[in-house]
């Protein structure tokens, strides 16, 4: 054989080899997108046919795992979340039919069998995810389990991930998911999105629920996957909600002034730390390194509720009206504190909380002068429920400190991170002190 002839068997050879599939780390981020948008989608159809919570969660974690071992191979589907569907509904199948002793075991495999859940591009009901939502956070459940079955059930969030969220054992976690799931299902729980009267009642429930999982991530020491959630669920609320709602009885604007909140709040994610880690206060922020294109949003958000406003303000858009006096600052010196204070006063009549007061304080303080701030932190502290708040010292400080009582400032900022609930905050703070002695 010629050399000449050795190379071209060669590349015979290669001209007939496979193409290489897509690599691990590919396939895995195509999972990742893809169980986004499936995952609730999955379990929601599957709990809607078998009312097997658990059941559905596995079906739709093997399909998850099967992706990720047969696409490197024979490669990404065209519609990855319809295939993640189908190997989810033949998991199903697969188990009712070995487990198929009950009559509803095989009504739900007949169901199964004839093809439900209907691909996902389409043909599934729209509001799947809505019971999802809905259910797990139902009223009957206390508000812990339902920010952790949210995360599990509809994100897709790992036991493991939630634990260390709420500081216990994944063990611990996992009997309290389990708990919540046997309540729904001892207290016959509607699997259902709520209609009529009962929308506009339970609604804010849900929405408080996203309140807690945004807050969970965006605090100092929190996860900030979990703030993702909070905005992508408020996304999804905004989507589908308008659809089954009844035309002019659901006032559905809190929806849009949530999101808008949670689109200012996290558009500061960037600059909250320094290249150290410590956090940073707002006027110590550079403000170049904030998403102008969140706050963009938000700020048409805010705009297209003004332009169909008929009626006053929710506190969640309040709070996003002041959150946006924040974002849309050119800088600290410029922030609008009269218009926050204004907010503040709107938000505490409606919303007349202990933590509410603190931020009005704060900002009548900023907008009127410290003295006018710590009257009103009197005011906010006569009740005793903010004692053992750092932040009511940390206020404190601050005011004090404009008020040019340094000594003082510095020794409630040490008291304030004494009080402190993360290793984050509780530096903060003792540098604020250090500034003032």
């Amino acid at each position: 054989m010629t050399a000449g002839s050795s190379r071209s068997g060669a590349a015979a050879v290669e001209s007939t080899a496979p193409a290489p599939g897509p690599s691990p780390q590919r396939v895995a981020a195509v999972v990742a997108a893809a169980a986004r948008d499936a995952y609730p989608r999955i379990v929601g159809a599957l709990i809607r046919i078998t009312g097997d919570w658990d059941l559905a969660e596995d079906c739709a974690q093997e399909a998850l795992a099967s992706a990720l071992q047969r696409w490197p191979v024979g490669g990404v589907p065209d519609n990855p979340a319809a295939w993640l569907m189908t190997a989810a509904r033949n998991r199903a199948v697969d188990v009712l039919r070995r487990a198929s002793v009950e009559r509803v075991k095989l009504r739900d495999l007949a169901v199964l069998e004839r093809g439900e859940p209907a691909p996902v591009e389409g043909g599934e009901l729209p509001d799947d995810r809505l019971r999802l939502v809905f259910t797990c956070c139902h009223p009957a459940l206390p508000l812990e389990a339902r920010v952790a079955l949210t995360l599990r059930t509809v994100c897709g969030v790992r036991t493991g991930d939630i634990a260390r969220a709420f500081l216990v054992s994944e063990a611990t976690m996992t009997r309290r998911l389990t708990r919540a799931k046997t309540k729904i299902a001892q207290a016959g729980i509607p699997y259902r999105v709520p209609e009529g009267a009962a929308l506009p009642e339970r609604l804010p429930g849900v929405l408080g629920v996203l309140y807690v999982l945004f807050t969970n991530g965006y605090n100092a020491d929190g996860s900030p996957a979990f703030a993702d959630e909070a905005i992508r669920l408020a996304r999804l609320l905004g989507a589908l909600l308008p659809r089954v709602a009844t035309a002019g009885t659901t006032d559905l604007s809190e929806i849009s002034g949530l999101l808008a909140l949670f689109l200012f709040q996290h558009s500061r994610r960037a600059a909250r730390r320094d290249a150290d880690g410590r956090l940073l206060t707002l006027e110590q922020q550079d403000r170049s390194l904030w998403d102008h294109a969140a706050i963009a949003e938000g700020v048409a958000i805010l705009a297209a509720l003004d332009a169909r406003a008929s009626g006053g303000d929710g506190p969640y858009t309040l709070q996003a009206r002041i959150a946006a006096c924040h974002a849309t600052a050119a800088s600290a010196s410029d922030t609008d504190w009269v218009r926050i204070a204004l907010c503040y006063d709107l938000l505490y009549r409606v919303q007349p909380t202990p933590v509410i007061a603190l931020n009005r304080a704060v900002a009548h303080g900023y907008a009127h002068g410290p003295r006018a701030g710590l009257e009103l932190l009197a005011a906010a502290r006569a009740s005793g429920a903010l004692e053992e708040y750092p932040h009511t010292l940390a206020a404190e400080a601050d005011l004090t400190a404009r008020e040019g009582d340094h000594a003082r400032a510095a020794e409630l900022f040490r008291r304030a991170a004494d009080l402190a609930h993360g290793d984050a905050e509780r530096q903060a703070l003792l540098e604020r002190a250090a500034e003032h002695e």
